[in-house]
């Protein structure tokens, strides 16, 4: 692979895992990135002195980052510094009603403990198994690039499989073990975002509790796109070429290669083209019409995972109720992920996220003011306007300072709302979606949209929409796959 020209399309987690990979395999490899910063949807903007992350805000699976940079050498340390917080999170059920969830895992049985005796055996019971899946399926299942059957056809895989209960629901597998609604609700919340209903996810998902409970939440100094930074740094190391305000607009293709890649502003020779961009955009919009993989139909009929409506909200005062991450729950999960996933609307009671990172950084907001992010799951393909967001600002606010007993909005100094429209508009986001494509079983391994163009022998795919899936850590170790699928091709 020395002195082949590697095109990589999109700067995301994806794009600088696959082009730092193959850099360091001594690819000449260049990054076109359609926005005029780097990081895809980790994206960072200033204002009025605040500094807001436009996307990501947990950092959970830390072995999965130090994993990364390992792999050169490198350390997290090297590049950003991490805090673990505590509390992790509350969890706000109603006014006076919280749940704080402690970092140190005695203290969270203790909890467990005072709302349903006997949860904390039960949860050593339930972690036990919930480490076993996340051991297999992030240093095993995870890196399998879904590319043949034959991956998956090993007597110890298989017997793996039917061990981490890839064929029945996180809502059946939660309730084997706990009974308090309260504790359901803490443990069915990592699996949000992932595009189905608790009693449609597999419960090999219970990995996330693990990685919540066990391996805790963190935050890298500074904010989420700190990691941006240093692997955009270690890319540069390695001679990763980044061109901002590339907007990719097609393809040129001979035979079964994928020669140059045009953007709105140059053509970009290439040996090996890889888009971690949004999958269905590259796949209809990009490539010629008899170089897609899939039809119209084929993404019509895929299951998507949630979009957000976000609110960057500049607050002038400090707010006493919050700490870095809150869930909202003071209404029922049931009607808002059917409002999602089943009969998509926009819901008329939702859950919703605050996040405020200046509780733990000061060098996100001015003194004494507070920066905080507001993310509300919704269903992608929604009709999307001012209109709508005005009413849903007023009612998350009006929500936030009844249960805080607080006023803030008032006090609110800068405000920026996100939603669909600027999910397509930013990142050609199929149907307006922020987490990429859910994980249903019908959408696992194999399932998924294939990493490998059929027709094309040297153009792939990373990211969200394909193999392992949606998330921080998946789409980094999508690149990854991605890069050795790559070398082995090519070698």
């Amino acid at each position: 692979m020395a002195n082949k020209k590697v095109v990589v399309i999109g700067s995301g987690f994806a794009g600088l895992s696959t082009a730092t990979y193959l850099a360091n395999e001594g690819c000449e490899v260049t990054v076109l990135e359609k926005n005029k910063d780097l990081g895809g949807r980790a994206r960072q903007f200033k204002a009025e002195g605040f500094t807001f992350d436009m996307g990501p805000s947990w950092y959970w699976m830390p072995d999965v980052f130090e994993k990364y940079f390992e792999t050169f050498g490198k350390k997290v340390s090297d590049y950003y510094e991490l805090e673990r917080l505590d509390p992790s999170y509350h969890v706000l059920f109603g006014k006076d009603d919280i749940l704080k969830v402690p970092a140190k895992m005695q203290d969270f049985k203790d909890m467990l403990e005072e709302l349903e005796p006997g949860s904390a055996n039960q949860l050593d019971k339930f972690l036990e198994q919930a480490a076993y899946k996340y051991e297999k399926g992030i240093n095993d299942l995870v890196y399998k690039p879904g590319r043949s059957l034959t991956e998956f056809m090993s007597v110890k895989l298989l017997f793996d499989m039917v061990r981490m209960d890839i064929f029945s629901s996180i809502y059946s597998h939660v309730r084997k073990f706990f009974k308090n609604d309260r504790i359901i609700r803490l443990m069915e919340f990592p699996i949000l975002f992932l595009g189905a209903l608790p009693e449609n996810t597999p419960a090999l998902y219970s990995l996330m509790n693990y990685a919540d409970i066990s391996l805790g939440t963190w935050y890298p100094k500074g904010g989420m796109h700190k990691i941006v930074e240093g692997m955009v740094k270690l890319a540069e190391e390695k001679g990763v070429q980044f061109k901002t305000d590339e907007e990719v607009l097609s393809v040129d293709c001979e035979g079964n290669l994928a020669k140059r890649v045009i953007t709105k502003n140059g053509t970009y020779e290439a040996d090996v083209v890889v888009s971690s961009a949004d999958y269905e955009h590259t796949d209809q919009k990009i490539l010629p019409k008899n170089f897609r993989n899939y039809n119209t139909k084929y993404w019509e009929s895929r299951t998507m995972a949630p979009s957000s409506l976000i609110f960057y909200l500049g607050v002038n005062k400090r707010i006493e109720g919050l700490v870095h991450h809150n869930l909202f729950f003071d209404h029922d999960f049931g009607p808002h992920a059917q409002e999602i996933y089943e009969t998509p609307k926009w819901p008329n009671e939702p859950l919703f996220y605050v996040s405020a990172p200046s509780k733990t950084d000061d060098t996100v907001a001015p003194e004494g003011k507070e920066n905080i992010f507001i993310l509300m799951p919704v269903a992608p393909g929604l009709e999307d306007n001012e209109e709508i967001r005005e009413k849903y600002y007023d009612l998350i606010m009006d929500r936030i300072e009844k249960i805080l007993g607080e006023d803030i909005k008032k006090y609110v100094t800068y405000k920026r709302s996100y939603a669909h429209n600027d999910f397509i508009n930013d990142y050609h986001s199929f149907k307006g979606n922020a987490y990429g494509l859910a994980n249903t079983l019908k959408q696992t391994a194999i399932l998924k949209p294939a990493l490998k163009n059929k027709k094309l022998k040297n153009f792939y795919y990373a990211g969200q929409l394909t193999v392992p899936g949606p998330g921080v850590p998946p789409s980094l170790i999508s690149g990854q796959v991605v890069g050795k699928e790559v070398m082995k091709d090519f070698n």
